[in-house]
């Protein structure tokens, strides 16, 4: 064999054994990339992602686009655009009723729309900054986080006092709220109970509130870190998880005792994260990285992923039914605005 020939099959088994490496890797990470959702006529930054699991459409809220981009995740395509919204946030589809609510942060309002026809039905004002939105299955009753004190960056951006959750039937009647002491941000509720954790990062705590009693039963210390913004229950194992940013750490709540039981360091600037209990895995979304830890055991845990994505993403969602992650990926310079999608493997 010649010596240039020797060379040209040293460097194409050299490729090979690069690019199974790189395989192997990706597949150890767990999230494997799949066609981006290239969105078109939207600029700016994208909130949180609501989804219709059976009808497979995501609803994508576009902050600074004011619009609401719906996608067929069938075809991976925009289909159909709701406009005129004062910054939506938050966005929640029922399928019993086939209702579609977008709390959206401008002026306060949930607004209810048709999920065929995508027809405006009601439109509830609560108050500034209505965010993250929930459904509570037990008593089959839509929970808005809204109002109050806001913090970012290491300051008050908004004076308001309190905050509060409100309690909305399908029909977008008020029939409860739970006061809180500060803008709420990401909040969870239990399935097996009645209690609704709450990151309240003005005070920096996680409130805890009975849902039936509308109450709030403690206030749990974010001693590790502050600005607590998103938030993940693993209720099998009594963990609650808690992303913070300055400085970043997932934090870890005993959900039984109120006790941080671990606080390591991980992606800068999170603004969601997400417990996935059948891999025992954390997807965090953080500024130009995706982190993967792995639950050991309920006190224990190990990044195992640590995957670059596109500057200033760090919303999305994970949706266990079809097995996947999806991140919004705003406009920056050469990068398009696009919905990035990886299956869970």
């Amino acid at each position: 064999m010649t010596p240039m020939r020797n060379c040209t099959v040293t460097m194409l088994f050299l490729g090979l054994v690069l690019s199974s490496g790189w395989a192997a890797a990706q597949q150890s990470l767990g999230l494997t990339p799949k066609n981006p959702v290239r969105l078109t006529k939207v600029e700016g930054r994208m909130d949180h992602l609501g989804v219709d699991v059976k009808g497979q459409r995501l609803f994508a809220t576009s902050f600074d686009n004011h619009t609401v981009e719906v996608i067929d995740l069938k075809t991976g395509r925009q289909v159909h655009t709701i406009s005129d919204l004062n910054e939506p946030q938050g966005a929640f589809y029922d399928p019993v009723t086939n209702r579609l609510f977008i709390a959206c942060g401008g002026d306060g309002a949930v607004k209810i729309y048709d999920g065929t026809t995508y027809r405006l039905l009601q439109s509830v004002t609560l108050d500034l900054d209505a965010d993250n939105v929930r459904y509570d299955a037990r008593s089959r009753h839509i929970v808005v986080g809204y109002g109050g004190e806001k913090f970012l960056a290491g300051k008050v951006t908004r004076p308001g006092g309190g905050g509060a959750l409100a309690v909305l039937d399908t029909n977008g009647k008020k029939t409860g709220e739970i006061a809180l002491d500060a803008h709420p941000e990401s909040f969870q509720l239990e399935k097996t109970g009645t209690r609704v954790f709450v990151n309240v990062p003005d005070r920096q705590e996680v409130e805890v509130a009975d849902l039936v009693k509308k109450t709030v039963l403690a206030r749990w210390p974010v001693t590790a870190c502050t600005t607590n913004f998103p938030m993940s229950l693993d209720e099998a194992h009594h963990r609650l998880f808690v992303g913070c940013r300055m400085p970043a750490r997932l934090v870890v709540f005993d959900t039984e005792t109120g006790k941080i039981v671990a606080s390591p360091a991980m992606v800068e600037h999170t603004d969601d994260l997400f417990f996935d209990a059948s891999k025992g895995r954390i997807y965090v979304l953080g500024e130009g990285f995706i982190d993967v830890w792995r639950q050991q055991d309920p006190d224990r845990y190990d990044r195992i992923g640590h995957i670059p994505t596109p500057a200033d993403a760090r919303t999305g969602l994970f949706v266990p039914d079809l097995g996947e992650l999806f991140e919004t990926i705003p406009h920056h310079g050469a990068q398009p605005e696009q919905i990035d999608v990886y299956a869970i493997q």
